[in-house]
């Protein structure tokens, strides 16, 4: 969208317009996700009004889509998913275009955000805790246990959005989880997201610009201990970064991670 006209357009329809549905969409997906979760069937109530209310978010800003590889994915089967991680509209594309039933790995701040932290922890997302040993542990045995109930997870093994778009290091939490249970670790890679809504625009109108999500093949255990665990990590990296857009090709630190 590079006209200036067609931009004044578009700010003023996501002010007037997007803006109030997406409160309205928030509150409602808050309240029937903690509502359906506290009745019963968490794994139903616990995805699916997120999944909707992220497709919805997506439609209603006119972003083109585009997923590649979802015949990747097994039927029944459990992954740790693992992402790199552009803007905040890394939820959106994620949970509403991902296809799959999971739980978020999540900073523990999102808790206290009014409604949305009550809905997360009823969904029984899991909130990452790094105050401490016994947190951290605390934190590793819940996405254990979720992992071994057959569901599957999202993690940003960045643990922070970039700054520039480009990719920071990958932390092996999500890895060592997948290392000890053998589960497979399948790459996604975003694009689009970060020229949406950059970290350094938080909280302001979000831009035009198609999105898409790559699903790779899933790396299947090859053995079991650190020196599997590494390769594992270094092959995710590199699937990840090969289907970046080449202007945030290449590694750039951030100062967050």
């Amino acid at each position: 969208m590079k006209s200036p006209i067609a931009r004044a357009f578009y700010a003023i329809y996501t002010i007037c317009i997007f803006m109030p549905i997406f409160l309205i969409a928030s509150i409602i997906t808050a309240l029937t996700t903690t509502i359906g979760c506290a009745i019963g069937n968490g794994h139903f109530w616990g995805y699916y009004p997120g999944k909707c209310w992220s497709w919805l978010t997506i439609r209603i800003l006119f972003l083109p889509v585009r997923v590649e590889g979802r015949e990747h994915l097994q039927p029944g089967q459990s992954y740790v998913f693992v992402s790199n991680h552009q803007g905040a509209f890394d939820i959106f594309l994620i949970y509403g275009f991902l296809g799959r039933n999971f739980k978020w790995m999540m900073k523990k701040g999102i808790r206290k955000i009014p409604l949305v932290g009550t809905a997360c922890a009823y969904a029984h997302h899991i909130f990452v805790d790094k105050s401490g040993a016994s947190k951290i542990k605390k934190t590793y045995d819940t996405a254990r246990e979720t992992l071994r109930e057959g569901m599957s997870l999202v993690v940003f093994p960045e643990g922070a959005r970039s700054f520039t778009g480009h990719m920071g290091k990958f932390r092996r939490g999500a890895f060592a989880l997948a290392d000890e249970l053998q589960l497979p670790v399948c790459p996604l890679t975003i694009n689009g997201t970060f020229n949406v809504m950059p970290r350094t625009r938080d909280w302001r109108c979000p831009s035009w610009h198609p999105l898409s999500l790559t699903i790779h093949e899933p790396i299947f255990p090859k053995g079991k201990g650190p020196e599997f665990e590494k390769q594992t990590i270094a092959e995710a990296y590199d699937t990840v970064m090969s289907s970046l857009t080449p202007e945030y090709q290449g590694y750039v630190e951030n100062p967050d991670q």
